[in-house]
């Protein structure tokens, strides 16, 4: 009965300093700590993924080209942004979605619309505006770059000429829709899962390393 009385005791003990290890847990978990994360915006093959289908499609406000090649005499090149309801209004055919679509998509539509309905023999080409992100700080070459296909947080910065010697590589500072997320060029080397898409609008900022 003694050694009964004493294992309870025990017992009492170690569930006290489970509860008491549990509380504290749960009073930093609710703590707004920041977070160094260089998968919170997606990696190349891992972390929440970026939809890069949405990239390369038309926006609201995008201003949208449509040039017809064919029509006798030849019709001068439609140049609209899209409305708020994402549609423009093109000669005879009226009203076209735009929005959500690539360019190759609403290529097709409007082709479609016109022939053979109004033309039999058409060509339809459009063209979205330059899609650019940045990179600043300490790369070599500094300012906007075009986007031209899938491009991860590494290829944009050796798009801009890599590093320069006072780089801090552990800080680079990737900003997207106001949420920015820091980087570590070393961690990313170990484990390229860890290397952000970069989508159009995206803004890098590689931070200066201080001496010491």
């Amino acid at each position: 009965m003694k050694l009964l009385r004493t294992l309870s005791g025990r017992g009492w003990v170690v569930a006290c300093l489970i509860l008491g290890a549990n509380l504290l847990f749960m009073g930093c978990a609710s703590t707004d700590v920041p977070v160094f994360s260089s998968d919170v915006l997606g990696g190349a093959s891992g972390g929440a993924p970026v939809n890069t289908m949405d990239v390369g499609r038309f926006a609201v406000g995008d201003l949208v080209t449509v040039t017809l090649i064919g029509p006798e005499p030849p019709i001068p090149p439609h140049e609209e942004r899209t409305k708020e309801d994402g549609t423009i209004t093109m000669q005879y055919i009226g009203s076209v979605k735009a929005a959500g679509k690539s360019a190759g998509e609403l290529q097709k539509e409007i082709h479609d619309r016109y022939v053979p309905k109004y033309y039999t023999r058409l060509t339809v080409v459009v063209k979205q505006p330059d899609q650019n992100y940045s990179v600043g700080g300490e790369v070599k070459q500094e300012g906007p770059k075009m986007y031209i296909g899938e491009t991860t947080l590494t290829k944009a910065i050796q798009a801009a000429g890599g590093f320069t010697d006072f780089a801090n590589r552990k800080n680079i500072r990737l900003t997207r829709g106001g949420k920015t997320t820091i980087h570590n060029w070393y961690k990313i080397q170990e484990k390229p899962n860890l290397d952000p898409l970069i989508i159009p609008g995206d803004r890098i900022d590689v931070k200066r390393r201080w001496p010491g």
